[in-house]
């Protein structure tokens, strides 16, 4: 998708992001239609460098496009002890409690925050109660979904995953309004605020449609940085007893343990470090490296 955006030219590589407004916390900025990661990047360093001096660093950017994993730029903080907090809205994907048609993306909210010994709580999620691959996923296998994922072009909850693509949408985290799905409806309200109406970028239904390339993206995105030495010293170590409270609470029943967030990540990657590598389907890597081909690239070392 970024490859193919860049060669139509809905995407820009000749540019740089540039900071409009400033304020000694705060920056406004313009990301120029760059990639996402390029805006995400430089607005997080931005973030970070005046919470180092304010004690606190809020950015917003318009002019933006798909940045990836949201929670990669709240973890930036963590290298300088700071907390870091990630937004962004994204292509209308998800239907408000009591309508009908998608106006809001999935809009994830990130929170890391730094505990001892290189230890963090990681939190990086949507406010849809499943990503729409993962709906499509289930169209693929012929399955239903689960309760709460999605609704029908009615409006009504479904199981039906083709119903949910064909003019239906996601639900909010938590389901039909009986489940407290108004709540995901909020924090998706919430994360449009910081993003899209307080960066002055597009938002909501205004947003293209995703994987559409018909026009610019012009997403907003908001990247917070904060100093816990701002507030009352030993937030690492009370951070650390937190979770060390609840990884030590007793497993229910037909469970091994108890996590917290960024716990499921970090076991996922030390399985990648005790394998040597990521395991990837011979059909994406040979896809991966016939574009490493084409962008003139390093391919992956081998596919098998």
């Amino acid at each position: 998708m970024y490859v193919n955006d860049i060669k139509s030219g809905t995407t820009v590589s000749d540019k740089e992001p540039i900071i409009l407004t400033e304020f000694a916390a705060t920056a406004h900025v313009n990301g120029n239609n760059l990639l996402g990661p390029v805006v995400g990047n430089f607005s997080m360093e931005l973030a970070i460098q005046k919470a180092k001096q304010s004690g606190v660093g809020w950015v917003v950017a318009k002019g933006s496009n798909h940045y990836g994993i949201a929670g990669w730029y709240s973890m930036q903080a963590l290298q300088h002890g700071l907390m870091g907090m990630s937004f962004t809205n994204t292509s209308p994907l998800q239907v408000p409690t009591r309508a009908r048609e998608c106006v809001l993306g999935t809009n994830p909210i990130t929170l890391a925050a730094p505990a001892t010994g290189g230890d963090s709580f990681v939190l990086d999620m949507a406010t849809s109660t499943a990503a729409v691959g993962k709906v499509e996923f289930h169209d693929r296998k012929d399955i239903s979904i689960p309760n709460g994922w999605g609704s029908d072009s009615r409006g009504i909850e479904t199981n039906d995953p083709k119903a949910v693509l064909d003019g239906g949408g996601l639900m909010p985290l938590g389901g039909s309004e009986k489940s407290s799905g108004y709540k995901g409806y909020g924090l998706a309200m919430l994360v449009e605020i910081f993003c899209g109406l307080l960066a002055g970028s597009k938002y909501g239904p205004n947003i293209r449609k995703w994987r559409a390339t018909g026009g610019v993206a012009n997403l907003g995105q908001c990247f917070i940085a904060i100093n816990p030495e701002a507030f009352a010293p030993g937030f690492a170590e009370r951070m650390q007893d937190m979770m060390n409270i609840c990884r030590n609470l007793s497993p229910a029943e037909g469970e091994s343990e108890v996590l917290v967030a960024g716990d499921p990540e970090r076991i996922h990657m030390q399985q990648v470090d005790t394998e040597g590598g990521i395991r990837y389907h011979k059909n994406l890597g040979e896809f991966m490296n016939k574009l490493a081909q084409e962008l003139g690239v390093e391919p992956l070392k081998s596919v098998s």
